[in-house]
């Protein structure tokens, strides 16, 4: 599987048709980001892996691991938005520095294994 950084590819096109949540004071619920990464993700034809809340102290975020496109060509990107609200990040994991960079593609690659097994 591949996890090159996307060169005019699908996490461009992911980035470009994101929604920015207002900063109203309250945070960004589960849901709300949910919906946010769901109709990125539908605009590029991804498919979302996980999603968490990060509560660092210095930067609370939500995150979500995703993939677009099939076999060898498959990218992994990871998603964040602040809990306060903000613009939705897209990035490959090849770029990325979250934690769960790593845990995009080996999370997918289970899945994969699962449904072969079933």
């Amino acid at each position: 599987m591949s996890e090159k950084p996307v060169e005019n590819g699908e996490a461009e096109v992911a980035s470009e048709n994101t929604v920015e949540l207002p900063t109203n004071g309250e945070p960004v619920s589960d849901q709300a980001f949910e919906e946010v990464v769901s109709g990125a993700l539908g605009a590029v034809g991804g498919t979302l892996l996980f999603k968490m809340r990060v509560d660092q102290a210095k930067e609370p975020h939500h995150a979500a691991a995703a993939f677009v496109g099939q076999g060898e060509s498959r990218q992994f990107l990871i998603l964040t938005m602040p809990i306060a609200g903000g613009h939705l990040s897209v990035e490959t994991t090849a770029k990325s520095k979250s934690p769960i960079a790593g845990i995009a593609a080996a999370y997918a690659h289970l899945a994969d294994a699962f449904s072969t097994a079933a």
